[in-house]
């Protein structure tokens, strides 16, 4: 009996991984040193948020890591995009609605148990009635203040250093060109484990009848959900050097192993994110980007932008050897440089880990290419402040929030071989916001204008993003198939 006990639980093993879209090498190595958290009790309502991703006071509180306040997400999280077989029906409006809320009365709304969103692309308003220009959706759709002929979810464009969206650009190593994705929705799962992600989804997408150990009956929605592609992504301290030591990345020595991130500085810091409701439609008193006021079908809803982005490692870390006081200009700032470092600027990151998300300006990114006070006098363009020019109200409240993380696969990787990723995930009040975000995040403007050299310019020689979609979380009372009921 024991034997076949193993067989069963290795086949469960196996399933998850394939499930989840990671190799079981891969699977393997992360299960065995993620640490579940014990996360303090929590005093959030009973009542679960019409903003479907507002999910910070449903994890345990932040704490203080050397000085810096972060909130970590659930270790875990899964986004599964998917094409539709045909136009839902409100049938499968019902089925779609009882499977979201059987998985809820099945797992309680936490790291421990699971989260789950749900978002659609533009794919999936083009197959209601009129299309995504028709009545149904002009008369719902949030428009932009700021131009009412705009709708707030628009499709992505290519960054404007992605290759093939833009003349001349090329990456050292991963030279792949972004694709716009056509997907019609996306669902997102969170959880501190694996095996949780692995049940629900093989619930909703059809192929189990269980949750929790429990006979619940079918979705009813595995005929209609497609999948395209299934990223798995994780959070941890420590967990991507782990993951690096593992495989036996050559540099793996240079990962900071305090770090949840693979380029070794944290982002999970408190001070990075905004309350929930000011990345809504509907905005909040901070600020207010759209049409939408409290009471119309989308009020509480947001644009959701997916990427998928490989990081060259190999280049960040080792080719040349830069040192700490290189990379944390890159990823923050050059006025002031947050960190020097540690007198070994390599071994095991050569600094520390968690620095503080501070807010200097949306002017801080012009100083810096101009080269005037930062470190050592050079022009340089930091990645933060970059995202900075754009990225907060007038009174400096953030206005997004993220929802990614490491990734450690081969999807869209040429020699099928796994590398380290960024599944790249981000809450926002419209597609025009994140536009203006991304394009500022690399400011070729001020590149240009300050002759800052191309090796200087933050990440953007690191990453290439292969894949990218906008999509629009509706509120929880409307997150199975908005508007079908209207149709």
């Amino acid at each position: 009996m024991g034997r076949t006990d193993d067989r069963l639980t290795r086949r469960s093993f196996l399933a998850s991984a394939a499930v989840l879209g990671i190799a079981a090498s891969n699977l393997s190595a992360l299960q065995a040193w993620t640490a579940t958290p014990r996360r303090l009790p929590v005093t959030a309502t009973p009542e679960l948020p019409d903003i479907q991703f507002a999910i910070s006071d449903y994890l345990s509180p932040a704490v203080t890591v050397d000085g810096v306040m972060v909130q970590y997400p659930p270790v875990y999280t899964h986004h599964l995009t998917c094409t539709l077989a045909r136009t839902p029906t409100v049938a499968d409006q019902a089925a779609l609605a009882a499977a979201l809320d059987t998985v809820e009365a099945s797992y309680p709304f936490s790291a421990s148990g699971v989260f789950t969103t749900i978002a659609y692309g533009l794919p999936y308003f083009a197959r209601l009635p009129g299309g995504v220009r028709g009545p149904l959706a002009a008369a719902t759709m949030p428009r932009l203040l700021s131009d009412p002929t705009r709708y707030a979810l628009e499709e992505a464009v290519p960054g404007p250093t992605d290759v093939g969206g833009n003349p001349g650009q090329r990456k050292q190593r991963f030279n792949l060109p972004v694709r716009i994705e056509g997907n019609d929705l996306v669902v997102t799962v969170r959880s501190d484990t694996t095996t949780v992600l692995a049940d629900v989804l093989a619930y909703l997408t059809g192929n189990s009848a269980t949750l929790h150990g429990s006979h619940v009956g079918n979705s009813r929605l595995g005929a209609l959900l497609q999948p395209t592609s299934s990223r798995l992504m994780f959070v941890q301290p420590g967990l991507p050097r782990h993951l690096a030591d593992a495989n036996n990345l050559p540099y793996a020595g240079r990962i900071n192993p305090a770090s949840p991130m693979w380029m070794g500085f944290a982002d999970q810091q408190r001070a990075g994110a905004g309350p929930p409701p000011i990345t809504t439609f509907a905005g909040d008193r901070s600020a207010r980007l759209t049409t939408a006021v409290a009471g119309d079908y989308f009020d509480n809803g947001a644009v959701l932008h997916l990427s998928h982005v490989i990081e060259d490692l190999a280049q960040f870390y080792a080719d040349p050897a830069e040192p700490f006081t290189e990379r944390v200009q890159y990823a923050f700032r050059s006025n002031p440089i947050p960190s020097v470092g540690n007198a070994d600027q390599f071994t095991d990151g050569g600094g520390p880990a968690f620095i503080e998300n501070t807010y200097f300006g949306a002017d801080n990114a012009r100083r810096d290419a101009q080269g005037t006070g930062t470190y050592q006098g050079e022009h340089r363009m930091g990645h933060l402040a970059g995202l900075q020019r754009s990225s907060r109200a007038a009174d400096g409240t953030p206005m997004h929030i993220r929802a990614d993380g490491p990734g450690f696969d081969s999807l869209d990787i040429p020699d099928g071989s796994p590398q380290p990723k960024l599944h790249f995930a981000i809450y926002v009040p419209s597609a025009d916001f994140f536009a203006n975000l991304r394009r500022h995040q690399a400011s070729l403007d001020l590149v240009a204008k300050y002759h800052v050299d191309d090796s200087d310019n933050g990440f953007e020689r690191f990453i290439t993003a292969t894949r990218r979609q906008n999509f629009l979380v509706p509120p929880r009372r409307h997150r199975a198939f908005p508007l079908v009921e209207l149709a």
